[in-house]
């Protein structure tokens, strides 16, 4: 290694450390290369993912403007130098690529590549990728290779960690879409087992009501009073269910991206415009940011069910070393200490219980025809 065997060390050290810390596939492959053109400093690298039918099922490249890549075209196909990577899962250490025999050319939008090294990625016998670097950023002497026995080992060590990397970022995703199904299992046996015993008392009770209409008003009005109750706790319960339903990608996303991928949702799903955004804000424990998830949940199910707003806001921003919700919306508001008085709680109980259980505070600022804002403040880990 040109740089001596200490700092050559320290490299290899920081592209393993970086490769460690992504679960992500796609994050995973991006740091691959982009640790890969660093450590033996090329001008351009590529790590291509094979599919089933001849082609790449994920090629990501470094060194690359995005417009380049755009101009590029689909992914490749696997042939010429690519396939052997593939097929021979032998290293390739080339002065000049454009004269290979298996060269068969590239897009014009294509950079132009001269020397280049290519090992395969293997998992046991398995091929799962190949990695590519061109063009060696240093004084390459007419017609041999910028890249040394010495870079096709230190790329060798690097594709064997890379190997290990991808695999447990496979397995990891393999066990998130597993953990997603379990807990659409979970909630579809709470849902019958909750739900669909009140949806039923509910269809006897307005049968009841109905043949009772015409001979006894009374009991019918009776009957139909309790039809009004066992649908409200059917709408609780459906409810209660969905909301307790823990985002897989609340652990995996964190706080911002599960709030923004919701918010998005809502905003597709309501006439009212729903926008968020961040601040400044830092992961917090995942006690708190499961309360915070939840008590956005609620102050926009209130918003948006209750309010009559046409703009509903959501933000989170740090706050010393924790971090504050607000909810905001321009809908009709209400009274506060009359909603109290009156009974109706408008999920506000809950949202207080969920912020009190993490140390937080909430405030409701509401006024009848003023709208409302819901902030919740937490402390930090």
């Amino acid at each position: 290694m040109s740089q001596g065997p200490r700092s050559g060390l320290a490299a290899v050290s920081s592209a393993l450390l970086a490769m460690s810390r992504h679960l992500e596939v796609r994050d995973v492959l991006k740091t691959i290369v982009a640790s890969a053109r660093e450590l033996l400093d090329a001008q351009y690298a590529a790590l291509g993912v094979p599919d089933d039918h001849g082609g790449f099922a994920q090629f990501v490249v470094d060194g690359v403007s995005d417009a380049q890549w755009k101009a590029i075209g689909p992914l490749p196909r696997q042939h010429g130098i690519l396939a052997a990577m593939l097929h021979e899962a032998t290293p390739e250490r080339l002065a000049d690529v454009r004269k290979d025999p298996r060269f068969e050319g590239w897009p014009s939008a294509h950079p132009d590549m001269v020397d280049f090294l290519g090992l395969p990625i293997r998992d046991g016998d398995e091929v799962i990728g190949a990695l590519f670097l061109a063009n060696k950023n240093c004084p390459k002497p007419e017609g041999s290779c910028g890249f040394t026995e010495e870079d096709e080992e230190l790329l060798g060590i690097l594709a064997q960690h890379a190997a290990i990397a991808l695999t447990n970022a496979r397995l990891y995703e393999r066990s998130r879409e597993l953990t997603i199904a379990e807990e659409r299992s979970r909630l579809a046996h709470e849902l019958h087992d909750a739900v669909s015993q009140k949806l039923f008392s509910l269809r006897l009770t307005a049968q009841a009501a109905a043949a009772l209409v015409d001979r006894d008003p009374s009991r019918a009005k009776d009957e139909m009073q309790q039809v009004a109750t066992l649908a409200a706790e059917a709408t609780d319960e459906l409810r209660a269910a969905v909301v307790e339903l823990r985002p897989a990608a609340l652990d995996e996303d964190g706080l911002t991206a599960t709030l923004r991928t919701h918010v998005q949702v809502l905003d597709r799903a309501h006439t009212a415009r729903v926008t968020f955004a961040a601040r400044s804000f830092r992961a917090l424990p995942a006690a708190q940011e499961e309360a915070m998830l939840r008590v956005a949940q609620e102050a926009l199910h209130n918003a948006l069910r209750h309010s009559g707003a046409a703009h509903v806001d959501v933000t989170v921003d740090r706050r010393g070393g924790g971090a504050v919700l607000r909810v905001t919306d321009d809908g009709g508001g209400f009274d506060p200490q009359s909603v109290r008085r009156a009974g109706r709680h408008l999920g506000l109980v809950s949202m207080r219980d969920r912020t009190s259980g993490v140390g937080g505070k909430l405030n409701v600022e509401s006024t009848p025809g003023k709208g409302t804002t819901i902030e919740m403040e937490v402390p930090g880990g």
